[in-house]
């Protein structure tokens, strides 16, 4: 029974870890796309993006780090359950948004030094 604790308990906290990654991921390339791109792809404002962003950062890394610890700690003793939570899943549903939505609609959008095939 210890080895099927252990596998889900490591499952969780890979999937906890990718949460984290993709909102990281989403924020740092909202950090990056310019702030008219925004605007013109008519899709909300960057700061607007810029706070959902960091709040999913931030519940999905403390989510992240629960799990480690109490991986640690418990490893494949006992099942630590399923402590993603409200937060983690507001998280991975906001990074998703960024990334499948509004990242295609910026791409390429504000830069400068566009020539006839393309940027340069």
């Amino acid at each position: 029974m210890n080895l099927i604790n252990g596998v889900f308990n490591l499952l969780f906290l890979v999937l906890a870890a990718i949460i984290f990654g993709m909102s990281v991921y989403a924020l740092v390339h909202a950090l990056r796309v310019p702030t008219a791109a925004f605007v013109s792809a008519g899709k909300l404002q960057k700061n607007l993006w810029l706070v959902i962003l960091v709040l999913a950062t931030l519940f999905s890394g403390a989510g992240a780090w629960s799990y480690l610890q109490a991986f640690m700690v418990i490893g494949g003793m006992q099942f630590i359950g399923i402590g993603l939570g409200l937060f983690s899943i507001l998280a991975v549903i906001a990074a998703t948004v960024y990334i499948v939505d509004v990242k295609p609609a910026v791409k390429g959008m504000g830069r400068g030094n566009n020539g006839p095939y393309g940027p340069w």
